[in-house]
């Protein structure tokens, strides 16, 4: 059975670690502690796990170039594994869906996310597979650039670990079920938070 290669994006600073911009990170971290494996060191700029998600050959990662850069670690390694692109699950925050909501596409534009951006230039098509995590629009005129570099709200971190989770489980339909299938099961009723209305 054909690999699939899994990038979460973020930002590799430990300051960044509960920032919006590193749900991705979050995602992936979560999938590998469901198949009881560690992060090691690959030569593309990235930590990966190799190794089955539901039982599907998967490659696992996390960019170490920071979020602008973050294709030329995916192409090193789609390269490297052999994985091509309508194979490749980017998972990635969403400034353009409410938080508490997921969704997942294949192509499409990058709605100004330069993680995506340059991922698109690096593997030279928009055909991969995203796996987008509403964080919501910022408050009042706060600058989305400044927004999604910061943690998240007190009221949303309640919610995060279960939205981790489900985010985790949409990766992992992805790779059994589809995305016709995956989007009919995740994207009808979108979760009511524990937080007060935004």
């Amino acid at each position: 059975m054909d690999r699939w290669l899994i990038a979460g994006l973020g930002n590799p600073r430990p300051e960044d670690v509960g920032n919006r911009h590193n749900v991705g990170f979050m995602v992936v971290d979560e999938l590998a502690a469901r198949a009881g494996a560690r992060f090691k060191a690959h030569r593309a700029g990235a930590v990966v796990v190799e190794g089955r998600v539901a039982g599907v050959p998967a490659v696992l990662a996390k960019p170490l170039s920071f979020m602008n850069l973050s294709g030329g670690p995916c192409k090193a390694l789609a390269d490297f594994y052999k994985v091509e692109p309508a194979r490749v699950i980017v998972v990635h925050d969403e400034l353009d869906v409410p938080y508490g909501a997921l969704r997942a596409k294949s192509g499409g534009g990058d709605n100004g996310h330069n993680g995506l951006k340059s991922i698109t230039k690096s593997l030279g098509t928009r055909d991969y597979l995203r796996v987008r995590f509403g964080i919501g629009r910022p408050p009042g005129r706060m600058d989305p650039a400044a927004f999604v570099l910061r943690d998240f709200g007190t009221a949303e971190r309640k919610d995060l670990p279960f939205l981790v989770d489900r985010a985790a489980d949409v990766v992992e339909s992805l790779l059994t079920k589809g995305l016709e299938a995956t989007q009919n099961a995740f994207h009808a009723g979108d979760l009511k938070l524990s937080g007060p209305p935004r």
